[in-house]
Order: C-alpha cells, then sequence, then structure tokens
C-alpha cells in the first residue's frame, strides 16, 4: 500500500500523457482514479499508524553507494509523513476531479492532468524521503512542476515571464539548501534522516570557516536549509514569485498553495526539527522573517483588486504564521495550522475559480459584485472559507491560528511576544481583506459592464462537488484533530518532531483566547460598511495619495528594489556582453567574419569562371607554379 500511494500518481501522469489517443475523457478519468485510490490510501496509512503504530522506513532501491555516501530511495512513513501524505493525495484528488469541469473548454486537458499527477508523486517524493538527496529530488520536481503548470498557457507571455520568475527566484532558495546539505554531509558524513539526528547533539559546539569568518556549524546548516525554505514557501525576500504564479489556471493555484510546494519549507524546518532545536539563532531568524512576511503579505492583500492575487498573498501571510510558530518551537502547531489551511485554503482558491468560471474569466473583484443569488452555492462555501481563514470561532481556522499566537506568548522570550502581538495585528488585517473580498465579489451592485449579469451562472457539479468536501474539512478538522496533534497529552508526534523544551497550551490568559475571536468578529461590520455601504472614505484616502495606501499598492516596492539591484544591473552586463562579446567579437572574427573571406574569395574566384581558354589556362600555370615551389621547398 505504501508503494502504491506514492506511484499511482505517477503511474497516472505517465499513463495520461502518453495515452493522448486514448482520448480526453479516458485522460481525466484515469488520472483523477489513481490519485484518488491514492488518496483513499493515504486515509489508511494514517488510521494504522494512528491506531496500530504502523510506521516504517520501506525501501524501494539502493541508489548511491560511493565512498561513506550511502543513500536509498525509501518510503519513510511516521507521524509527521503520514499527514503530509494525507493532505497532498486528498486536496490533489480533490483539484483533479475539479479540473474537469474547470479545463472543460481547454484544448490541451491531458497535459494537464499529466502535470497535476506528475506534482502530486514529486511531492510524495519529498514528504517520504528519509534522506536529504531524496528531498532534494523531490524538491527540485516541485519546482520543475510548478513551471510547468505556471506557464501551462504558454501563449501568454505574462504565464511564461511568471514561471520563469518562479523558476529563477526558486533557484536561490535551492542554492542555499544545496548548499547547506553540502555542509551536513561535510559535518557528519550522511545525509540518512535518522543518522543526522541522532549525532546532532555531538556537534554544537562544532565551529566552520565560512566566508572569512568562525560559525557555528549547526547554525550555518539551520540558515541554508531555511533559505531554501524561504525560497519554496516564498518568505520574505524571496516571496516575489507566488504573486504572479497566479497565471496558472486556478486549480494549479490550489495545488501550490494548499498541499504542495509553498508547504515543501514548513515541512523541511519541521523535518529538521533535530537540528534547528540545537540553534536558538536560527529558529529566531525563522520566526522573525516568519513575522515579517505575515504582516507584509497581509498588509498587501488589502489593496490588491485580483481575486486570486488576494487568496496567493494570504496564503503568503498564513505561511508566514506557520515558520513563527516553528522559530518559537511549536512544530506541531506549524504542522497543525498546514494541515487545516490545505483545506480553506484549497476551497478559498477553488471558489474563486468558480467565481472566475462565472465571470467568464474576470478576476477583478471591483468589476464583481450583487451576484450571491445568482452563484448561491459558490457563495455559501467562499462564506465558510472566509470564517475558516479568519480564524472564526469553531472553524479550523480558529483553532490552529490562536493556537500559534498562545504558544508564542506562552514562550515568554521577547521574539514570542513579538510574535503573539504581530499574530493578532495580522489577524485583523486578514479578517478586513477576507471580508474586503467576499463582500465585493457577491454583495453590494452589479459592476461588470462587459457582461450581463443574466449571463453569470452557477458552476457545474463537477466544481461544486469537491468544494463541499473542502468546506466539511475546514469547519470540521481543527475541532476533531486539534487533541490529537496539539494536546498537552499526546503521544502521537513520537521521535518526529524533536521539543527540547516542550510547552504546553495551559494557563493561558483569558485575554488572549479572547482577543482575537472579538478582533475579527468586529472586522466584519467594518469591512461591510467600508466596502459596500459607503466608499466616500476608501475612495478619499485612495484620491489624497498618501505613502502608506502607495506603498501597499507597490507591494512595498520589494520588486521596484530587487530590478534597481538586481535586475537591470544583470540586463546591462548581459547586454554589453552581447554586444560587444557576441556580436561584435565572437560573431565578427567567428562564423561571420570566416563566411564573409569565403564570399569575398568566392566572388574573386567566379571571375575566372569566364568561358575564355586563356583564363583556363592562366589557371593552371598558377597552380602547376604553386604545385612545383611547395615541392622544391620539401
Amino acid at each position: 500500500m505504501e508503494y502504491a500511494v506514492i506511484f499511482l500518481p505517477l503511474l497516472g501522469s505517465v499513463v495520461t500523457y502518453f495515452g493522448k489517443k486514448l482520448g480526453t475523457l479516458f485522460s481525466q478519468i484515469f488520472s483523477c482514479l489513481m490519485v484518488s485510490i491514492a488518496a483513499i490510501m493515504s486515509f489508511i496509512i494514517f488510521y494504522n499508524g494512528l491506531i496500530y503504530d504502523n510506521y516504517g522506513n520501506y525501501l524501494i532501491f539502493e541508489w548511491i553507494q560511493s565512498g561513506n555516501l550511502k543513500v536509498n530511495w525509501s518510503i519513510k512513513i511516521d507521524p509527521l509523513s503520514s499527514i503530509m501524505i494525507m493532505v497532498v493525495t486528498s486536496v490533489s484528488a480533490l483539484v483533479h476531479i475539479y479540473s474537469i469541469g474547470y479545463m472543460s473548454h481547454d484544448p490541451h486537458k491531458p497535459r494537464f492532468m499529466s502535470y497535476l499527477s506528475l506534482f502530486t508523486f514529486s511531492m510524495l517524493c519529498l514528504v517520504v524521503s528519509d534522506n536529504f538527496l531524496q528531498l532534494f529530488f523531490g524538491w527540485e520536481g516541485v519546482g520543475l512542476c510548478s513551471y510547468l503548470l505556471i506557464g501551462f498557457w504558454f501563449k501568454r507571455e505574462t504565464a511564461n515571464n511568471a514561471a520563469i520568475k518562479a523558476f529563477i527566484v526558486n533557484r536561490v532558495g535551492d542554492f542555499g539548501l544545496a548548499i547547506g546539505i553540502f555542509i551536513i554531509f561535510l559535518i557528519f558524513g550522511t545525509l540518512n534522516f535518522e543518522e543526522i539526528f541522532a549525532e546532532v547533539s555531538n556537534f554544537t559546539k562544532t565551529n566552520l570557516s565560512f566566508f572569512g569568518g568562525e560559525y557555528n556549524a549547526i547554525t550555518l546548516i539551520c540558515v541554508f536549509l531555511f533559505i531554501g525554505a524561504m525560497g519554496k514557501s516564498a518568505q520574505f525576500f524571496l516571496h516575489t514569485w507566488l504573486p504572479d504564479a497566479m497565471e496558472g489556471p486556478t486549480p494549479v493555484s490550489a495545488l501550490i498553495h494548499a498541499a504542495t510546494m509553498v508547504t515543501a519549507g514548513v515541512f523541511l524546518v519541521v523535518r529538521c526539527s533535530p537540528i534547528f532545536e540545537y540553534s536558538q539563532v536560527a529558529m529566531n531568524l525563522v520566526a522573525i522573517i516568519g513575522m515579517i512576511t505575515a504582516l507584509f503579505a497581509a498588509s498587501v492583500a488589502l489593496v490588491q483588486n485580483d481575486i486570486k492575487k488576494i487568496i496567493a498573498y494570504s496564503t503568503c501571510s498564513q505561511l508566514g504564521y506557520m515558520f513563527f510558530a516553528a522559530g518559537v518551537g511549536a512544530y506541531h502547531i506549524a504542522m497543525f495550522h498546514l494541515f487545516t489551511h490545505a483545506f480553506f485554503k484549497a476551497l478559498l482558491f477553488l471558489g474563486a475559480g468558480s467565481v472566475i468560471h462565472s465571470f467568464k474569466e474576470e478576476q477583478d473583484i471591483t468589476k464583481m459584485g450583487g451576484v450571491w443569488k445568482k452563484i448561491p452555492y459558490t457563495m455559501v462555501l467562499m462564506l465558510i472559507g472566509t470564517l475558516a481563514l479568519t480564524g472564526f470561532p469553531f472553524l479550523s481556522g480558529f483553532y490552529s491560528k490562536d493556537a500559534i499566537i498562545e504558544f508564542a506568548y506562552l514562550k515568554g522570550t521577547s521574539v514570542g511576544y513579538y510574535a503573539s502581538a504581530l499574530g493578532i495585528f495580522t489577524a485583523f488585517l486578514t479578517a478586513i481583506y477576507s471580508w474586503r473580498l467576499f463582500f465585493k465579489t457577491f454583495f453590494g451592485s452589479y459592476n461588470n459592464k462587459s457582461i450581463s449579469i443574466e449571463k453569470t451562472h452557477e458552476s457545474p457539479l463537477v466544481m461544486i462537488a469537491p468544494l463541499i468536501v473542502l468546506a466539511i474539512g475546514a469547519i470540521f478538522a481543527g475541532y476533531f484533530f486539534k487533541d490529537l496533534f496539539l494536546g498537552n497529552d499526546t503521544t502521537y508526534w513520537g521521535d518526529s518532531i524533536l521539543f527540547l523544551n516542550y510547552i504546553k497550551l495551559e494557563n493561558i490568559p483569558l485575554w488572549l483566547i479572547l482577543i482575537t475571536p472579538i478582533i475579527i468578529t468586529i472586522a466584519i461590520p467594518i469591512s461591510y460598511y467600508l466596502f459596500i455601504k459607503d466608499k466616500t472614505i476608501l475612495n478619499g484616502v485612495k484620491n489624497s495619495n498618501i505613502p502608506l495606501y502607495n506603498f501597499l499598492v507597490n507591494k512595498w516596492y520589494i520588486d521596484e528594489i530587487y530590478d534597481f539591484i538586481f535586475i537591470n544591473p544583470l540586463k546591462r552586463i548581459g547586454i554589453f556582453f552581447w554586444k560587444k562579446g557576441d556580436q561584435d567579437t565572437i560573431d565578427r572574427f567567428g562564423p561571420d567574419g570566416i563566411s564573409k573571406v569565403i564570399k569575398y574569395v568566392s566572388n574573386k574566384a567566379i571571375k575566372f569562371q569566364s568561358g575564355y581558354i586563356y583564363d583556363y589556362a592562366f589557371v593552371m600555370l598558377i597552380g602547376l607554379s604553386a604545385l612545383i615551389t611547395f615541392l622544391i621547398l620539401n
């Protein structure tokens, strides 16, 4: 079963891609069937682990054996990986089914379904790895698939640019991850998780010379691993690819943001908790970057108008929560939020896809509104996703997000207090932009001049059904799994996560329990009044050109800064070498120069082909003279 759950999506991808002649319907059904069976098996694996403690390491084959390096291709099933398998396969199966309806008018459906299945397989390879090399294979696999899917509509220049941007930015993070893996092998002499984790405590005092300085080896490893996580999970500084990735089809966005790719960075940090626990510097770095990311993305989402980009920045912000949870040592809570987030974020993205489908590919929320009666099922399902995202009491996001804030406060450190305060403020911003999206999409006046409201329609059942399943998860996942994942007496995590100083969620101040639910509840009428009832206040803010509004609209000017520091100088260097190097030197004296010489000689030579005997006799005489001269000299 463990082998099947990993390789069924790969089988679905290969057969779907190379079996195009079998028909579009076959490709859709077969790929959906393979991933759905894998999803069912993942629930069985999770159940067997939970009830019967049925975990293990399943060898596929011996991969590399060279000197001290011995790496197998294995399937590591433990409490951590079993959760990830369940999340990846279940969300992927729903996205596959949803894609049947959403991509119904696309001429390249088999290729799309194949890429989705390959994406799922790559992520599964990553989460079940028992060594860093196999993890890196899956890591690069999801990067490749994201490139293929973001740029799926390759005839759009914006899609191609977004795919290239995602690929390049992720290469920066992947370079950091690779350096971290190199240092791990240098220090430990192995890449296998169990061998490394067992020896970490023996190397806490080991230093390495790096760029002229002496640094703690464990801290260096953690920092470079986290750089890799920053790239994949779109943390501040390496986040710029994520909003542009919305150029891909909406099911791609749901899969990337809810179950694959961006969750890989969080998984990496949690998987490596036995290393991070021995470097307080690295943990503080993780927490600080997570805090900045949560605030940055939430603030930018306030002024976005593209429905998918708002949800994309929301993902970025929620990932920030997960990282600062891990940074204060709450790895299990980070995983719990990843788990609940998968349901409501997939629900929101696929719900946005249903809205876009109804509006004939329109994504600007300022050109929507007043359609809640036309698409009531989508509206209700988006309402559930919005409530869960904002952390409304007793929905899934309430249990996981509040637990992050509470644990950060109970940590009792400066970083913990800052994280808790910033988490509360970000929760308020999250509520504002989430309700802004909801109200402007479904309520108020109808603002689309291109499509009459009569032409908007509800999505087909094949798209609505996956949303209903996700809505059930968004409502109940937090309540039913909170004690298992977060309970003070839980033994679920076992050895899959290391806690040197475990802090129990108890004796929480009453004000801390109440403050977040209160502010997110207050945000609902505030949002309705500002965005629907009386827009003059916000219009006045926009027209005043105050620095803060422009600052947010321009996404903190991060892209402009990168253009100034990196992109434009590199372009100028590239153009210089292209013109002076390639054109003026290599081409001029190379192929172009040689071709000019040959052309010149040919033009002169054809003059001897005149048809007159004396011209031919002259050429023969010249040739004979040259031959005699050559023979005499030699």
